[in-house]
């Protein structure tokens, strides 16, 4: 990974991320994929499934298909700035990236039958819209499985892309019977990890990963099961993730909430509250053994 050096003075960006999560052998594994090396943006990088908020998110289409009325879905992002048809919307570009992104489609028949999850991905190849795709099927979008967990906006200079965006990640059990993988496409592989694994596994150079995977993998580190991280997304509000960079001793260093240097004093994360930017990839500054916990 190369260190970005622009400011970039859009606005950023909405986007969706879901953290999908089951429980393995050795208790809680999240997924990861791995972006394909010739994007533009974070090629090679693990990332958990997600992208930016479409304009037919928000539309009257896909908001005829959810288990939840807009303003349901407002409370529940916890974001009184944020009006009801865009939390709706970032509802269901979440569910509908983790469906072009994995494969895995949050959604139930209206009809009580069992979801075609393989005639709906043939749809989709097809030129389907997700929504076209939900309504030749007669399904629902079941929001309720999808629990807001933080929100994250990229600094005005961003340390590895030169894009900004402000992503809201969601937290979501795998649907029972599905099955997540790669497409192959805009991703070329994939895995299920427990978060230490992961973070142990970047720790020694088999993946690399950005930092807001790091953090929220070092968050999820500290829950040994699905129904762990479930029961804390629902008894406290997403927190707001505004990391700031800043320059000491030749190296980038980003700031989170909690930090000394960080304008919001209360810590919004578990783990380390900076990164620093050294040997091509963001490390905390006392050692692996703060993302670890």
């Amino acid at each position: 990974m190369e260190l970005n050096t622009e400011v970039v003075t859009t606005p950023p960006r909405p986007a969706a991320t879901v953290v999908l999560l089951r429980d393995g052998a050795q208790g809680l594994e999240a997924f990861l994929l791995r972006r394909h090396g010739a994007s533009d943006v974070l090629g090679g990088v693990y990332v958990f499934p997600g992208g930016k908020l479409d304009a037919a998110d928000s539309g009257p289409a896909l908001a005829a298909r959810l288990d939840q009325e807009p303003e349901a879905l407002h409370a529940a992002l916890g974001e009184p700035d944020t009006d009801a048809g865009m939390a709706a919307g970032l509802f269901v570009a979440a569910l509908r990236e983790a469906f072009e992104e994995c494969g895995v489609l949050f959604a139930e028949s209206a009809a009580g039958h069992a979801v075609d999850t393989a005639r709906a991905a043939a749809l989709l190849r097809e030129g389907l819209s997700f929504g076209e795709l939900l309504a030749g099927l007669a399904l629902r979008l079941q929001t309720r499985a999808l629990l807001p967990w933080s929100r994250w906006i990229t600094p005005r200079q961003p340390s590895i892309t030169n894009k900004r965006f402000d992503t809201r990640f969601f937290v979501a059990a795998l649907p029972p019977g599905q099955t997540a993988q790669h497409d192959d496409h805009e991703t070329t592989d994939s895995v299920w990890l427990a978060p230490r694994a992961a973070l142990e596994q970047y720790r020694d150079g088999q993946i690399d990963m950005i930092a807001p995977q790091i953090m929220s993998l070092a968050h999820l580190a500290r829950h040994a099961s699905v129904a762990s991280v479930l029961e804390a997304a629902r008894l406290r509000p997403p927190p707001l993730i505004e990391p700031q960079p800043f320059e000491e001793d030749g190296m980038r260093v980003i700031c989170y909430p909690g930090d000394p240097r960080h304008p919001v004093r209360e810590r919004a994360l578990p783990g380390p509250t900076r990164l620093c930017f050294r040997n091509k990839r963001f490390e905390p500054m006392q050692g692996f053994d703060e993302l670890l916990g």
